[in-house]
């Protein structure tokens, strides 16, 4: 018996893909029709982990065969220029309710210039965004450094306008509090390798197995554990995203005159910018600079956007 629905795509393994009727948790299997890769040129993913597709069935069981015949509009997506190819983006997931960047300040260090991005991009294309500062355990050994550095993450991004929850995969610290944040929606976990966003994963439902991998002492960067894009259930409601770790995210499709309303904080007082538009960097009269100045605005924050506007979104 033939068989037409809609589903969300759960998992992407190359022209392979498991989809399920949201909210119910059924997956099966998919392919992507051949004349459907030929459409998309500028993203090296036509299909991302999120996506709402329509697919067809020789059976009226879909596991037994199912191909997918239309990608519907996307609500939303986070999005990256693709590191070896300048002129190709890659989504990294779509139609999400927010998403989450795990961030540590130790084994291994996020740097800013990475989180900017991030946060750009889902400013860019309608994405909530919150951070998650995890391995809070690295806060107990005494180190005066690291308490500090701590204090002035926060202070830098929730001044911008942004969450930040602290929390700890290994010891549970937080993870109640996001799993009930969780609820009904579906979460993008992000960041780079080794931040724990696999252990995130564990810790929100241990009958889950995302596969977790260890830091690499040599590089002190974590090794890519996740190579699969995925959706997860979990038991208490709601569904996260566990992604692949990424070492650079490069600005996908932005026009430097509008790069600023990206950055919230600068959004609320650019108005009051003598000449518009104005790109707050030479500009006489300016209140983004001005603001900066005075410590409305983080000083980071402002030399990050500059270092955006320098490169062209170009970032490894």
């Amino acid at each position: 018996m033939y068989k037409k629905g809609t589903a969300t795509v759960v998992k992407s393994a190359g022209t392979h893909y498991v989809l399920s009727e949201l909210p119910m948790w059924e997956p099966f299997i998919a392919e992507i029709r051949g004349k459907m890769r030929l459409e998309t040129q500028t993203e090296t993913n036509p299909i991302a982990v999120g996506d709402l597709v329509e697919y067809e069935s020789d059976s009226d069981n879909p596991q037994l065969h199912a191909s997918i015949s239309k990608i519907l509009p996307r609500r939303n997506c986070v999005i990256r220029k693709s590191a070896n190819l300048s002129y190709e983006t890659h989504v990294i997931a779509a139609n999400v309710d927010v998403a989450y960047l795990v961030v540590t300040l130790k084994s291994p260090e996020v740097k800013p210039a990475f989180v900017d991005r991030f946060l750009v991009s889902c400013e860019a294309y309608g994405v909530p965004a919150v951070i998650l500062l995890n391995k809070t355990d690295d806060f107990d050994d005494g180190s005066m450094q690291l308490a500090e550095q701590r204090e002035a993450f926060e202070q830098i991004y929730r001044g911008a306008g942004y969450t930040v929850e602290e929390i700890s995969a290994l010891s549970g610290s937080g993870i109640d509090a996001l799993r009930d944040d969780i609820k009904g929606k579906v979460a993008l976990l992000s960041g780079i390798s080794g931040v724990g966003k696999s252990s995130v994963v564990k810790a929100l439902d241990s009958s889950l197995e995302p596969k977790i991998n260890e830091i690499s002492a040599y590089y002190q960067q974590g090794k890519h554990t996740t190579s699969m894009y995925e959706m997860y259930p979990v038991a208490t409601g709601g569904f996260v995203i566990d992604t692949p770790g990424v070492r650079g995210f490069g600005l996908a499709d932005f026009k430097p005159e509008e790069l600023s309303t990206y950055f919230p904080e600068m959004l609320k007082v650019m108005d009051d910018c003598k000449f518009k538009p104005c790109t707050h960097t030479h500009e006489p009269g300016c209140a983004v600079k001005a603001a900066v100045e005075d410590g409305r605005i983080s000083a980071d924050r402002y030399y990050s956007y500059l270092g955006m506007l320098d490169e062209g979104g170009k970032y490894r």
